[in-house]
This record gives C-alpha cells, sequence and structure tokens, in this order.
C-alpha cells in the first residue's frame, strides 16, 4: 500500500491541489496519507542539511511526497533526503525542475517539455460532479480584483442582472471570496430581495462552494476567478465568464482565452448572442489523469 506525505503551507488552494490528487489516488487503490505542516523555511535547510526530518518522526516512509506552495519544496527535500519517496512539486516550483521527481505544471505557466513534468489544463483540485445535480440550480461565484484583474462593480452587477432576468425558471446561489471588495458585497447582497441565495464566503465552511457547483448545472465565475473557472469545468457544470477588466495580455488571462477557444466555456458576450449556456464537451479530470499517471510510474518502478 502505498503511503503518502502530503506537506502543506495550509493555504486553502494549496490544500485543495494536493488533496485533490490524494482522492484520486486514493480511488484507483489502497494508500495510506499522512498530513505534514511545513517547518519554517531554516529548519527545513537544517533538516536537509542533517538529512533528517523530525515532523515525519513516527510516521512510515513514504512512497510519495507532495508539496504545493514555495514554503512547501525545501521541506520536500528534507523529507526525501531523510526518508526516502518519490517528490512530487504541484505547481512550477521555485527550486530547479531537476530536483523534484514530478512536476506537475499547469499549461499557462509554459512548462518544458521534460520527462518528470506533467502538464494539466489549471491546477489540481477536489471538484467532482454530483449525482444529484439539480437542473434548475444555477451559481454565481465571485472574486476580486488581482493582479492579473482589475474590478467594476457596476459592470459585473449588470451581467449578474441581465443573466437573472433571463432565467427566471432557475434558484440562484451565489458566494463572494476573500477578494471580493466590501462594496461588492454589500450591493451583492441586496440580490436576496430577488430570490437570490446569497451567501458571503464569510458565512461559508471550507468546502461548501465546492459542494455547490458539483450540484448546480450552471455556474457563473467572474473571470479573475481562475481556480474556480478550473473548479465548475472539473463538476461538468455549463460554465461562464462574468467579465472583468483584464490587466494586459498576462499568463492567466491567456489561459481562460485558450478554454474560451477550446468551447469549455461562455464568455457573457457569446451568451447575449446566443441566449444559452451550455455544457461543456467534455469534463476536466487532471486529478485522475495524474493519479494514473502517478500510480503507472510506481508500479512500474516496483516491477
Amino acid at each position: 500500500m502505498p503511503t503518502l506525505w502530503l506537506i502543506t503551507d495550509n493555504k486553502p488552494g494549496h490544500r485543495s491541489q494536493l488533496q485533490g490528487l490524494a482522492q484520486a489516488m486514493a480511488a484507483r487503490t489502497a494508500i495510506e496519507t499522512h498530513w505534514i505542516d511545513t517547518p519554517r523555511a531554516r529548519h527545513a535547510l537544517l533538516h536537509w542539511l542533517s538529512a533528517r526530518f523530525p515532523p515525519g518522526a513516527g510516521l512510515p516512509d513514504p512512497d510519495f511526497i507532495l508539496v504545493a506552495g514555495h514554503r512547501t519544496h525545501l521541506a520536500g527535500l528534507a523529507a526525501r533526503r531523510a526518508r526516502g519517496g518519490r517528490l512530487i512539486a504541484l505547481m512550477r516550483p521555485s527550486l530547479p525542475l531537476g530536483c523534484f521527481d514530478l512536476c506537475v505544471i499547469p499549461q499557462h505557466d509554459s512548462p518544458p517539455t521534460r520527462s518528470n513534468v506533467i502538464t494539466t489544463r489549471g491546477v489540481l483540485n477536489t471538484a467532482r460532479p454530483d449525482r444529484e445535480r439539480k437542473a434548475d440550480k444555477g451559481l454565481f461565484l465571485i472574486g476580486g480584483p488581482s493582479k492579473h484583474f482589475a474590478w467594476d462593480s457596476a459592470g459585473l452587477l449588470a451581467q449578474i442582472d441581465a443573466i437573472l432576468s433571463a432565467t427566471p425558471d432557475l434558484h440562484w446561489t451565489l458566494t463572494t471570496s476573500r477578494r471580493t471588495p466590501a462594496q461588492t458585497e454589500s450591493a451583492l447582497l441586496a440580490l436576496r430581495a430577488r430570490g437570490v441565495d446569497v451567501r458571503p464566503v464569510s458565512d461559508t465552511a471550507p468546502g461548501w462552494a465546492m459542494a455547490q457547483v458539483a450540484c448546480s448545472a450552471q455556474a457563473w465565475v467572474s473571470e479573475d476567478s481562475v481556480s474556480m473557472v478550473y473548479e465548475s469545468l472539473t463538476a461538468g457544470a455549463a460554465t461562464g465568464l462574468l467579465a472583468v477588466p483584464r490587466l494586459g495580455a498576462t499568463r492567466i488571462a491567456a489561459g481562460v482565452a485558450e478554454l474560451q477557444r477550446e468551447g469549455l466555456v461562455t464568455t457573457f458576450e457569446a451568451w447575449q448572442q446566443k441566449g444559452a449556456l451550455h455544457a461543456p464537451p467534455e469534463r476536466l479530470a487532471e486529478a485522475d489523469r495524474v493519479a494514473e499517471a502517478v500510480l503507472a510510474r510506481w508500479s512500474a518502478a516496483r516491477d
């Protein structure tokens, strides 16, 4: 039975990636999973120099060490040096790629072609379709300004108003993110008067939004929220993009544009022209694909 060490900095997005791959592996074979909080960089360096890894004391030796986030990379190297196992980095690492047995890197980060690199469409996540998906359920996932996108509350509200007016038979839920400006969130709360179940992120439990997208027939995501876009596609929901101002031709914006070209998402402008939001031609299942590749390599190494 493979043993996984998941070294985490406890950032929600990074934990979701680690958990997504671990769950996909567990769906294919029996595994033993252990979560380890990453030590401080100075301590991780000392662990590497001493070839000891105290955070893993008392745990079985790992077959795989999964890391996500720059703070976890040195700890992963120290763990592998002390206890063995194959070191897998999720997202492009800050250290040279050759330091890792495998790097799982999103396409928008332009990874090189190497034997130890797997390219993915977006980052891994825990989303899965729900068998109880409701045809009359819709979801709005609202982000906020970032280094890649600016913000236009009035424009966003106008798009939501148009969608609500065109879909009187749908039951809508809306949630925000930690980046959503307070002014925007206040304006969104007013949508409760129109029957929208508005749930600010501060009022939701971890994993709530993921459960909502899994059972929603369609989801509209503000295009700054790239991780939410990929979660919606992984859940198999018909996914629309709410337009927000882009700050130039960034790699993130380019990744979103590629999803549009592939027909996986529908822009608000295209929806206005067609009047419909269609399910994607295929459901993204990147965690499953990576899990199969990882286990195939492990099996080959054991034969």
